[in-house]
């Protein structure tokens, strides 16, 4: 239990990961922390619950996993411990681990109360350092869930977007843009497999985003002419518009939010 990871909006300017780093280590000082994202948008919740989604299953069990997306530090919103999956999630109470427990029947969340475990001070606007380092530290030392508080049932739920299907065509929406520009939507594989198991052929399935249709479905970034938007099944095994050698997002001017449909 000694490996934690860090997913963050604090960006790369500021002390502040370095310092929950410097938390971890002085109450765990044979733990190894990883660093999954802190270039997570400003205070957005439904992007920091879609990266640790993603991201979580390739660490070994029993890894700790801090996420701190948290536009509501200081007010009455509850710290949170959850056990999913094999693996331990500590974060505010505000919806950032609502893709995880929705895939898991079996996921305790446990609000922490137990403020022996916190910094001595903590601040109001740093819970990450004060509150969820700490816990994170403390739990890879081999403290059980319940030392830090109750089971909990009404811990906060976000609205995830959902697949809408319809007559030849399956509707979704951008969930996450990338680093390259790649537009990634929440419309998995499935939905493309089980289309070309009907004997649609992937050049016959067509992607409509932001007004313009994108004609076939990829099997690399190469495969097809430079800077033109085209459609590929990506890495997290969802569909993703992209553009090779190009910025997807800028040339379609797309954002999160917007409306796919797979048409067929």
């Amino acid at each position: 239990m000694n490996l934690i990871t860090l997913t963050t909006d604090f960006g790369y300017k500021d002390p502040f990961v370095g310092m929950m780093k410097g938390v971890i280590y002085k109450i765990n000082d044979s733990a190894t922390i990883v660093d999954i994202s802190h270039g997570i948008e400003s205070q957005n919740i439904l992007e920091g619950a879609f990266i640790i989604s993603k991201s979580y299953e390739y660490f070994p069990e029993n890894t700790v996993h801090v996420v701190v997306v948290d536009p509501g530090v200081g007010s009455t919103r509850r710290p949170v411990l959850v056990s999913s999956f094999g693996h331990f999630f500590v974060g505010p109470d505000n919806g950032v681990f609502s893709m995880i427990i929705e895939n898991d029947r079996c996921a305790r969340v446990f609000e922490v109360t137990e403020q022996k475990y916190f910094l001595k001070s903590v601040s109001a606007t740093f819970h990450g350092r004060d509150i969820f380092a700490p816990i994170a530290a403390f739990l890879s030392k081999g403290f059980s869930t319940g030392s830090f508080g109750s089971a909990i049932d009404d811990y906060t739920r976000i609205k995830i977007p959902a697949i809408e299907r319809k007559q030849a065509c399956v509707r979704g929406a951008v969930i996450y843009i990338d680093g390259f520009g790649n537009i990634i939507t929440n419309i998995p594989r499935v939905v493309v497999d089980e289309l070309i198991q009907m004997g649609i052929s992937p050049s016959n399935i067509n992607i409509e985003i932001c007004g313009q249709k994108i004609n076939g479905v990829r099997k690399s970034y190469a495969d097809t002419k430079e800077g033109e938007p085209a459609v590929i099944i990506n890495s997290f095994n969802l569909v993703e518009v992209f553009a090779y050698l190009g910025n997807a997002a800028k040339i379609l001017k797309a954002h999160k939010g917007d409306l796919v449909e797979v048409k067929f």
